[in-house]
């Protein structure tokens, strides 16, 4: 795969100037407000740097734009920031959107009580006609937890800008004990489960209640300012 594009030599620092004036920030203030040096606010606009990619989105939040306008690319950006970004929001998302993030297939996890308390379980899921599908073993403690109400959420976190979803859903987990029933089922399933064979065992969450949360960041690709 070839190496996305970078900035001509010089024009970020000449970006990030303009910003800062347009601002009427001082480097001082750039430098407080991105958690770096001045001294090196001012290397990268007036020397021919090449920031990584988490001071770019400091930076460019700190100057209030996006990573876009400081490097004139739309390049994609690799993941490592762990910082939450200054002008994040979290949005409440109704139950369309949240379906709709949760697609038709993935990986989620259950939250169950088991036999020595709570537990917390890695697991491919299938949405079918707003139910969620499980295959499983016969004996596992999802198949043991039919009959009672448990709670599935599934989440996407893009680290590079500091933003995400998460949809959870709870309500009563009942078993397929027809096999031709079990057996469409399985058959309509966009993948097998990842831990392997052995999991022929369906059960599907009827939710009672679906809630999710997005955190949007202005600036950053998908979201509005």
């Amino acid at each position: 795969m070839p190496s996305p594009p970078h900035p001509a030599r010089g024009d970020i620092g000449r970006r990030v100037a303009t910003r800062r004036k347009q601002l009427g920030l001082s480097t001082q203030d750039v430098a407080l407000r991105a958690g770096a040096a001045p001294g090196y606010i001012k290397y990268v606009e007036e020397q021919p740097a090449a920031p990584g990619v988490g001071f770019l989105l400091r930076l460019a939040d700190a100057l209030e734009t996006t990573v876009e306008e400081l490097t004139g690319t739309t390049a994609d950006l690799p993941t490592g920031l762990e910082k939450a970004a200054r002008q994040a929001r979290m949005v409440q998302l109704d139950e369309t959107e949240s379906w709709a993030l949760l697609g038709d297939h993935g990986v989620g996890r259950v939250a169950l009580t088991g036999g020595d308390g709570p537990v917390v379980l890695p697991l491919n899921y299938q949405v079918l006609d707003g139910e969620v599908m499980f295959s499983t073993g016969e004996h596992s403690p999802l198949a043991a937890a039919a009959g009672t109400e448990i709670a599935f959420e599934a989440d996407h976190i893009d680290e590079a800008f500091s933003k995400g979803w998460s949809v959870l859903l709870v309500g009563p987990l009942r078993a397929v004990t027809d096999e031709e029933a079990a057996r469409r089922l399985r058959e309509a399933a966009y993948s097998t489960p990842w831990a392997g064979d052995g999991r022929e065992h369906v059960v599907v969450l009827a939710p009672r209640r679906v809630t999710g949360r997005k955190i949007i960041v202005g600036g950053a690709p998908g979201d509005a300012d």
